[in-house]
């Protein structure tokens, strides 16, 4: 059974974002956390409580362990962005957009086939 959270409207550029999500997809959840703890980017804290967030609604709804579960899909996709507008010389103005992000996860758990055959086929 897959969980699938979402945060939406989060005040950091998707291509920065991702850079994040890069680092734990097709990670087990576990050290997924592990990686988001360590990791020194603005992103991290965000990511780490919606995956932490997801592990939480797996436990209580399915009772499943964290060690169970991968994380079969994340994507970053752009939200809205807020136009401001910053003074320049001569009375002109630069508009300025302050991009957003929405953030999608999904937890699957791994199936016991696709676990032998991997080790199976090393």
């Amino acid at each position: 059974m897959a969980f699938e959270v979402k945060l939406k409207y989060l005040h950091i550029a998707p291509r920065k974002a991702r850079l994040v999500a890069d680092l734990i997809r097709g990670k087990k959840a576990e050290e997924a956390q592990t990686i988001l703890g360590f990791t020194v980017k603005k992103a991290s804290e965000p990511v780490l409580k919606l995956l932490n967030s997801a592990l939480s609604n797996a436990k209580t709804l399915t009772n499943t362990d964290a060690k169970d579960l991968f994380i079969s899909k994340i994507t970053v996709d752009e939200g809205p962005a807020l136009k401001r507008i910053l003074p320049k010389s001569r009375g002109r103005g630069e508009t300025i957009k302050k991009k957003m992000s929405h953030i999608t996860l999904v937890l699957d758990k791994k199936r016991e086939e696709e676990i032998k055959n991997k080790k199976n086929e090393s």
